[in-house]
């Protein structure tokens, strides 16, 4: 099975690729589209500024090739700013489109007594179970860095919830051959790193149906 890695200029890929290694996956990071199409399955990787993501993305003709992925029936992945992204814009900086293929927009936490950034372990809370999660684990701590959220999403593509001062924080999302993790699963753990295997084991098995 074959991962292919965006590689846009926006964080270390290194534990991610290692991680995907681990479950016996051939990948392939690149930002070359013709590269990427090769691939049974996509990661949307990040860190740091959503418009400067957005921007390079779309220099390099990323953003059409991932809008077309759920056309293509091609599983997409995406990764802390990689999940804030798939949402239909962002206030971080100024505003800013993104890549459309989730209901919601990126929002800054606002002001409060409790830190900002969002930094830490947190329970994720699941109100329902993602088709590719066979079974929920009784410790469900993963770790967050992140100084915004999703906001205005829609129930039926949110899987999983973290409380951070009062706020539902939006942490495992999808629709259809999406989804989306706002932490880190590789850097999460026993729980991250089962959320990532059990997300490979499903694509394993639609590729040998």
């Amino acid at each position: 099975m074959i991962v292919g890695i965006i590689d846009y200029g926006m964080g270390n890929l290194f534990s991610v690729e290692q991680a995907l290694k681990k479950l016996e996956c051939t990948v392939i990071t690149s930002d070359d589209v013709e590269v990427l199409a090769e691939a049974d399955a996509i990661l949307l990787p990040g860190v740091g500024a959503f418009p400067d993501a957005m921007s390079r993305l779309d220099e390099k003709g990323l953003a059409g090739f991932i809008r077309s992925l759920p056309e293509q029936g091609i599983p997409l992945l995406g990764i802390c700013l990689g999940m804030q992204l798939l949402y239909e814009d962002s206030e971080e900086g100024r505003a800013v489109k993104g890549l459309g293929l989730l209901k919601g927009h990126i929002r800054r936490f606002p002001s409060g007594t409790y830190r900002i950034p969002h930094m830490g372990w947190n329970r994720l809370n699941f109100i329902q179970q993602p088709y590719w999660l066979e079974d929920i684990h009784e410790d469900t701590h993963v770790y967050f860095v992140h100084s915004f959220l999703a906001t205005e999403t829609t129930s039926e593509q949110v899987f999983a919830l973290a409380e951070y001062g009062g706020l539902e924080v939006p942490g495992v999302v999808g629709g259809g051959s999406i989804t989306g993790m706002q932490f880190h699963p590789e850097k999460s753990g026993e729980f991250g790193h089962y959320l990532l295997a059990q997300w490979i084991a499903n694509v394993r098995r639609d590729l040998h149906e």
